[in-house]
């Protein structure tokens, strides 16, 4: 059975769904861990000072628990899009990335400090590119043929195999 959801993409938009994984990697991999989360913090608050774009909030148990919590889910989708892209994951990630924005640009509408702005740019922009290649058939991609060969018989497996005939067992 061909799922094409799953398994069916042009090579160069998986290339477009793992680079927007390695993206997200280098992103947010500080925001994992309390340590690493501290060190990001002070230096985008004292990025967005020298730009005039504000001050981050003081840290807080609560924001490091929330920006660990969203690090580390995000390094945990990262791999799987890095390791196993599919069409399916573009389409998820793109609607994540949509979400994400939405809540970027409320944040920075209820104040939120400036130097979330090259953020939301880059999320949105990653967002707008694998909802718009992204195709329901299965097709999705930049050229719209397929990444998985052909068996000789011109049948499909998922992942690209050629389906194995199940053998009887011997008796």
């Amino acid at each position: 059975m061909n799922r094409p959801l799953l398994t069916s993409a042009s090579p160069a938009y998986l290339r477009v769904v793992r680079a927007s994984a390695w993206y997200d990697l280098a992103v947010t991999a500080g925001f994992a861990t309390p340590w690493t989360y501290t060190l990001v913090h002070g230096a985008l608050s004292s990025l967005g000072d020298s730009l005039g774009w504000g001050l981050l909030p003081a840290l807080d148990p609560w924001q490091t628990l929330y920006a660990n919590l969203m690090g580390s889910v995000v390094i945990v989708w990262a791999a799987l899009r890095i390791l196993r892209p599919l069409p399916l994951h573009g389409l998820l990630d793109g609607i994540a990335r949509v979400l994400f924005s939405s809540w970027m640009a409320y944040a920075l509408a209820h104040g939120a400090p400036r130097i979330l702005w090259p953020f939301l740019v880059v999320e949105a922009a990653w967002g707008i590119v694998q909802l718009a290649l992204w195709r329901p058939d299965g097709q999705a991609g930049l050229t719209g043929h397929r990444s998985e060969p052909e068996s000789p018989s011109g049948a499909r497996g998922v992942g690209g195999t050629a389906p194995v005939a199940s053998r009887a067992p011997a008796s």
